[in-house]
């Protein structure tokens, strides 16, 4: 028998690692958890309160507003860009020279930082001078989405599209691609249609994927705030304002720290549970 010597010194290279993350999410958590159990008045001045930022969190209309808004926005942005990167993957040649190209046009959105794609469209979507609002109106299509609650709306979710669905593309067309010839062939011998071929083959074989897309839209989702602040300041009214621009107001507009703390520990925790229970529904079959 052989024996072994197990080496544990691969360890400290994730000591970095570590120390990293606690600067970067622990340390910031803990102090988001210590303004949500105290309320302060200035000077460094503490006092204990409990719960109490906690249930008023829970049981104010505001929250459950900004919720309700915050769901709606990201269940229509999951039911456009998941079909429709999917529907642009298996559109995108496989082989030959269009591949690159069509990967770097894909690839494009992604790189553009998010303020600079709230100011885009802004520009974009104007009545007056941007080339969407002043064609829609010229048409006869009442647009003004700094005025119309529906304009507004839509004109976000179309901004949110138009970036993020890129990334469904990408991961969806890297499931296609690793599918063996071997199940095409078998299925082009079977005498299989295009869409026998998609739910009994390339759709499987695109769950894990399709997951992971699913997840990182979700997540992406509930944390957006830059894209639709700069496009919308989340109005007309409180259109657009959504749980994280909604958090913002509170936390620096009303500087009420604990209310913030304790209502961004709860957007944290929704998140988590959602993205927990939409992991344990996806993989349940896997073995």
């Amino acid at each position: 028998m052989i024996n072994k010597t197990t080496n544990q010194k691969a360890w400290l290279f994730v000591i970095p690692v570590i120390v990293l993350v606690a600067f970067n999410a622990l340390i910031p958590l803990m102090t988001v958890v210590n303004y949500s159990v105290q309320d302060t008045f200035g000077n460094n001045l503490f006092f204990w309160e409990g719960t109490k930022w906690f249930e008023e969190v829970l049981s104010s209309p505001r929250f459950h507003q900004s919720f309700m808004r915050q769901m709606a926005f990201t269940g229509t942005i999951l039911l456009i860009e998941i079909p429709l990167g999917i529907a642009v993957a298996l559109a995108m040649p496989r082989k030959g020279p269009w591949v690159s190209v069509c990967l770097i046009l894909m690839a494009l959105p992604l790189l553009i930082p998010w303020n600079v794609v709230g100011a885009m469209w802004n520009i974009f979507a104007l009545p007056d001078i941007g080339l969407l609002g002043y064609s829609l109106n010229a048409i006869g299509i009442d647009y003004n989405f700094t005025q119309g609650p529906i304009a507004a709306w839509i004109t976000t979710v179309m901004m949110d599209v138009w970036h993020w669905t890129s990334l469904v593309v990408l991961l969806a067309y890297a499931g296609l691609v690793s599918i063996p010839d071997a199940y095409y062939q078998a299925a082009k011998i079977d005498g299989a249609s295009n869409w026998a071929v998609f739910w009994r083959i390339q759709l499987p074989k695109m769950k894990r994927v399709l997951t992971i897309a699913i997840l990182l839209r979700f997540m992406d989702s509930f944390n957006i705030y830059t894209e639709p602040f700069v496009l919308t300041g989340g109005g007309p009214g409180n259109t657009t304002t959504f749980l994280s621009i909604d958090l913002v107001k509170i936390a620096l507009g009303q500087f009420d720290l604990g209310h913030a703390g304790a209502m961004s520990l709860i957007y944290f925790f929704i998140v988590l549970l959602v993205s927990w229970v939409f992991y344990t529904l996806m993989m349940r079959n896997e073995t």
